[in-house]
């Protein structure tokens, strides 16, 4: 039974997926250059209307209150010229007249209209102990700034946009126009509010225009970059996908050529490197056909005539000893350059083989410490004589993989004889390792090394670092390419890395069960 509350898997699935999402994104980021071009689009569009919006709204909002300042202050000029009109009319000894004129002005005031809108009337008479507002309500001449007050006690003309609750609730933004009373009986403030709410929802009815319609712009440029890729990426990732199933040997796929324009263009170019390198390819298999037929029948035509110059050097080297020396020494040197050929024949005869993908692999399971001392012990005489060392590191346990036993063999003696060749008669070590799944095989000289660049040219045929070298132990130039060759029949690596001066190390890598892939090297 599953304890597991309910819901447990679903939790971790979703969180998998959320965890997952980071990492598709960035993929589909690098794999889309459609996705990648509206993006960028939409971001710099996007950066631009924006951009413009602000400045457009701004300039809206400034030249707003620009024409509602400039119709209050023309509408507070008037009411000025009433104040001072009517104050000039009443006793100046009189305070009651004094209240009573300063309401009167607020109500005609108030009840005026004008450009500049509604508004309200607020006067203040700073004579007495106290400051009395003459208005409508209290809130409302309480909303009046005291730093705008201290302008107008200063005798001059000011004016500020402050918030101004009218009913003891709401708060609205309003213009305060204010202007001291001049050639009055007393020292009187005269304030003009004119309420912004207009002009507020006004702007807000703007912003949210220029909003949907910098959206909708956007949707548009996605809509159109989007069609507009869409057409040039297409060709593209068909180009792609017919160049893919090219390299997969469909040499007779090709792009479909639609129209006359760049694009088609770029089709037809297409097309004709791909119809170029299907003639060349053609070419190079039958070239290479040839080559292989040629080396096959040449390398099985010179058995015969081999045969007789063998048992012929056979024969004068048996007698030699009879001959006069520099007879003696020629049937020498003819009987080692025989052998020489012999193995240049052979090795021919495999390369053909596998160029001709006639090679087979035959697998056993093998204790693969057996072989490397089967090698050692076959190679010793040649370590003796190059003034070198063979050792050999294996552990206590048996390393058992399925391979075929002569081709690693093979392997292992020319790595070595290479090792020796080259190891400057200094000590050149034969290094078994195994795990679970892979078994490898080290050879290491301390001798000339490789330069850079070297170690992956190693395995060409009849390469030589040093073509002036003379091939001391009589090697064919095949020797390093055939097992390569051997070891991708094994499903495994042959690799080689060195340097100048510090010597050489190769490394054989094969499956410990045949068929399997190799992910790493123990």
């Amino acid at each position: 039974m599953d304890d597991r509350a309910p819901g447990t898997t679903t939790t971790r699935s979703s969180g998998a997926i959320l965890r997952s999402l980071p990492a598709a994104s960035w993929r589909r980021w690098r794999r889309s250059l459609q996705l990648r071009v509206i993006a960028t689009t939409v971001l710099l569009c996007g950066a631009a209307v924006l951009v413009t919006g602000v400045v457009l709204l701004t300039q809206i909002r400034d030249r707003i209150l620009e024409v509602k300042i400039n119709a209050a202050v023309a509408q507070a000029d008037n009411g000025l010229r009433y104040s001072e009109a009517q104050l000039a009319a009443v006793d100046p000894v009189n305070g009651e007249d004094i209240r009573t004129a300063l309401e009167r002005i607020r109500l005609a005031l108030s009840d005026r209209g004008g450009a500049a809108g509604r508004f309200e009337v607020v006067l203040f008479d700073d004579t007495a102990a106290e400051p009395v507002a003459v208005a409508r309500t209290v809130t409302i001449a309480e909303g009046v700034p005291a730093q705008l007050r201290a302008g107008v006690r200063g005798g001059e003309q000011t004016y500020q946009v402050a918030p101004v609750s009218t009913d003891g609730a709401a708060t609205i933004p309003t213009l305060i126009v204010g202007s001291p009373v001049p050639n009055a009986a007393e020292d009187i403030e005269l304030y003009f509010l004119f309420p912004l709410d207009g002009e507020e929802n006004s702007l807000g009815l703007i912003q949210s225009t220029v909003v949907v319609s910098g959206l909708a712009l956007l949707l548009l440029v996605v809509a159109i970059v989007g069609a507009v890729s869409r057409r040039v990426v297409l060709p593209v990732r068909s180009a792609a996908q017919t160049a893919a199933r090219l390299a997969s040997g469909n040499l007779e796929d090709r792009m479909q050529v639609r129209g006359e324009d760049d694009l088609a263009l770029l089709a037809t170019s297409f097309n004709d490197m791909a119809t170029s390198l299907q003639t060349q390819i053609r070419q190079l298999e039958q070239l290479s056909r040839l080559q292989q037929r040629f080396t096959s029948d040449v390398s099985h035509e010179l058995r015969t005539p081999l045969t007789t110059v063998r048992m012929a050097a056979d024969l004068l080297y048996a007698y030699r000893e009879d001959f006069p020396a520099a007879v003696a020494r020629s049937a020498e040197l003819l009987q080692a350059e025989v052998d020489r050929f012999e193995l240049l024949l052979a090795d021919l005869l495999e390369i053909s083989r596998f160029d001709a993908g006639a090679a087979v692999l035959e697998a056993d399971p093998m204790d693969l410490r057996a072989l490397v001392e089967r090698v050692r012990s076959a190679n010793a005489a040649i370590a003796a004589r190059q003034g070198s060392d063979l050792v050999v590191r294996v552990g206590p346990d048996a390393v058992i993989a399925e391979v075929d036993g002569r081709r690693v063999e093979r392997i292992l003696r020319n790595l070595v004889v290479n090792a020796l060749e080259h190891g400057e008669g200094l000590p050149v070590v034969i290094t078994l390792a195994g795990n679970d799944n892979a078994a490898a095989i080290t050879v290491r000289d301390h001798g000339s090394g490789l330069r850079p660049g070297e170690a992956a040219q190693v395995f060409s045929r009849f390469w030589r670092a040093d073509p002036s070298r003379r091939r001391g132990l009589g090697g064919t130039g095949l020797g390093l390419s055939i097992s390569l060759e051997d070891a991708h029949l094994h499903g495994g690596w042959l690799q080689a890395w060195g340097e100048p001066g510090k010597g050489a190390q190769f490394r054989l890598t094969v499956p410990v069960r045949s068929g399997e892939e190799l992910t790493h090297s123990p």
